[in-house]
């Protein structure tokens, strides 16, 4: 009889979306180990003994993720997500450059590196632009520039906060959305669900207001999703897209995935959907 694999769930905290998935691996009678990151000392000269087959990744900073998964990845321990996807979602611009070398349609984008360079950027891509940061998520430290007075501004903060991602400039072209954007989930090679999120701010995060509602997950939704998805290296990823004049444009990809607010909207059991993949995950590397 094939025994399940143990599951590692490595947290900060348990906020509702590891809740359920932990109450799915219970409910399937799956061994499961939870890994708290505030706790975790991890080796480098030989393999983590965690006592898990597979590790599930759901770590509130980036940085922690980031690099506990490098460890994991250096030692062949199967994690979801891994550490190519996360180093890549977690950078804006590593992002961009796989959906560029894919051939995935997104907005728009221009990296300087300098102030100077930055509002020369600004200009080319003309008024209204998106200056990011490269690292970040919730939508914080994002400006919509509408004139070169504000692009001084923004450029001259940024420019004094120290931190070296600062003095990296990101400039997106800003694509008028028609009130709403849209955010599709994909577990392996397929997008599970979506949904609109719709607010009267240009930004349309549910984390900062956004109201949620079903988005029929169209052929075209789904195509470029999955390759988004694949784009970036694979497993669990929440695709951002942008509609412009019929045209999808993929925004951003995020790999730690927020999905309370979806599971009633579009009445998919996502929870269940992640731990079918992990599972697999798992079963795989041991054949």
């Amino acid at each position: 009889m094939n025994k399940n694999p143990t599951v590692g769930v490595l947290l900060s905290r348990v906020r509702v979306e590891e809740k359920l998935l932990l109450q799915e691996l219970a409910s399937r009678g799956v061994e499961t180990k939870v890994i708290d990151d505030r706790t975790l000392v991890l080796p480098t000269e030989h393999r983590p003994d965690l006592g898990v087959d597979v590790v599930l990744e759901r770590c509130i900073q980036h940085g922690t993720a980031l690099y506990a998964l490098s460890i994991l990845d250096g030692w062949c321990v199967p994690t979801v997500n891994t550490y190519e996807v996360a180093e890549v979602c977690g950078n804006k611009l590593l992002t961009t450059m796989r959906l560029v070398r894919h051939k995935v349609p997104a907005p728009k984008t221009r990296v300087a590196f300098t102030p100077e360079a930055a509002l020369t950027a600004v200009e080319e891509l003309g008024y209204p632009v998106v200056m990011k940061p490269l690292i970040g998520s919730w939508g914080r430290l994002v400006s919509k520039v509408n004139d070169r007075e504000s692009a001084e501004a923004i450029v001259e903060h940024k420019d004094v906060l120290g931190n070296y991602l600062h003095s990296i400039y990101y400039v997106q072209e800003y694509v008028a959305k028609p009130g709403r954007d849209i955010r599709g989930f994909v577990v392996g090679d397929e997008t599970i669900c979506a949904i609109y999120r719709y607010s009267e701010h240009w930004i349309t995060n549910t984390a900062r207001g956004g109201r949620a509602e079903n988005c029929p997950v169209t052929p075209e939704l789904n195509d470029i999703c999955v390759r988004a998805a694949k784009a970036v290296g694979g497993g669990i990823v929440a695709i951002d897209v942008l509609e412009r004049d019929g045209e999808l444009l993929v925004n951003e990809v995020n790999y730690t995935m927020e999905f309370r607010n979806s599971i009633d909207t579009t009445g998919v059991n996502i929870p269940a959907k992640m731990i079918d993949f992990v599972l697999d995950v798992a079963k795989r590397a041991k054949n």
